[in-house]
């Protein structure tokens, strides 16, 4: 970061807050854009397979590798196993410095397993094990989703040594879930001789898409008070989340790993994006500020975080009774919180089965256009 201006990117990391951003593709790569993106102050990059579809839908830069394999007789799964572990891989080469600078916290390249394997536990370890090894990087991070059957896999694969960035987690129940899923998976690590200082986890908390639902069923109720509540649902959520994170890593429990080496498994806000263009945007980044967190950022929010966002200091602990009684305020007219959560995560697993299929459709294209050409020639 030397020879850089400094910006809020720096006053976050000095708070607390690593900052990722929530993008990816091979250009970005090649062109140096990430390299740069680093120097200003990220410190570490996620993806879905809605990025990479966006990526592979666009441009040439993935078309003699699609042909080389179309060559090879491969198949779109195995294709798109390929083109998004290549880029992973060489993400995390960009990002080693900074994994070896904070001594393995950040510098981390994030990639999902499959979303189709969301409601199976033992298909989601082997895709797992399978990304960590193909891949064969420190500073790797394996996705697997917060559903009630992606609970024993994230233990399961720590437990291998596999470290585990927790995704699609909307509700404070599910979120104790996976933070009693991440200790499981340590004990179990233990057990088997991992040493655990080697294993890290982020568990990523959906922050934007929550205001999204529960506004729009306080504008159906539509009086002053329901109005009066927008926007403040997604922070409230957040900020008790924070509050149980507390909690758990202060137990005995996970003071015995810690003596073992362990680290804390931190909360990582992700979709952090402003969703009404009436709020600012930089809301949820500036009001979610508190140490041992991550907000990974798509491009657009981060660059407003860089230009003109204001910290003030820690922005969630002082705010725990607020946060409460604004959950209590939207039960009372009426918005279940269990409806909205529950509802949130079975979307959000259908959204990346949708970007996962039009993936595989972009993918299938190219290797058709691939074989058609070689035949032509």
């Amino acid at each position: 970061m030397t020879d850089t201006a400094r910006t809020t990117l720096h006053d976050l990391d000095d708070a607390g807050v690593s900052v990722w951003l929530d993008d990816l593709n091979r250009p970005m790569i090649t062109s140096g854009d990430l390299q740069s993106y680093v120097d200003r102050g990220v410190l570490g990059v996620t993806t879905n397979p809605t990025i990479f579809a966006a990526a592979l839908a666009e441009g040439e830069a993935y078309t003699d590798q699609v042909r080389e394999l179309a060559a090879e007789g491969t198949e779109v799964d195995e294709t798109v196993f390929a083109l998004t572990t290549e880029d992973v891989r060489n993400a995390c080469d960009v990002l080693m410095p900074v994994y070896e600078r904070t001594g393995g916290q950040d510098g981390r390249v994030s990639i999902e397993v499959d979303p189709g394997a969301a409601k199976d536990s033992d298909r989601t370890v082997e895709i797992a094990q399978r990304l960590w090894s193909t891949i064969d990087r420190p500073n790797l991070l394996v996705k697997i989703p917060a559903t009630v059957e992606g609970l024993p896999a994230i233990s399961q694969a720590l437990a291998h040594g596999i470290s585990v960035n927790v995704t699609l987690i909307f509700s404070l129940d599910r979120y104790r879930g996976v933070m009693n899923a991440y200790l499981t998976g340590l004990e179990q690590a233990r057990e088997h001789g991992v040493d655990l200082s080697t294993i890290r986890s982020v568990a990523s908390f959906f922050v934007s898409r929550v205001d999204g639902e529960i506004d729009g069923r306080l504008e159906k109720i539509g009086t002053d008070e329901a109005l009066a509540l927008r926007g403040k649902a997604g922070l409230a959520n957040a900020r008790l989340a924070y509050q149980a994170f507390e909690e758990v890593f202060s137990t005995p429990r996970w003071q015995n790993l810690k003596d073992d080496g362990a680290t804390l498994q931190r909360p990582l806000w992700a979709s952090t994006g402003v969703k009404n263009p009436d709020y600012p945007d930089t809301l949820y980044v500036t009001e979610l500020v508190a140490p041992h967190t991550v907000n990974t950022m798509p491009g657009k929010t981060l660059e407003a975080t860089a230009d003109h966002g204001e910290l003030r200091g820690d922005t969630i602990t002082a705010g725990y009774a607020e946060a409460q009684q604004v959950l209590d305020d939207l039960e009372r007219l009426g918005v279940s919180y269990t409806e909205v959560v529950d509802q949130l995560e079975a979307e959000g697993v259908q959204k990346f089965e949708a970007s996962w299929a039009e993936l595989l459709e972009t993918v299938q294209g190219e290797l058709d256009k691939a074989g058609e050409g070689k035949a032509q020639a």
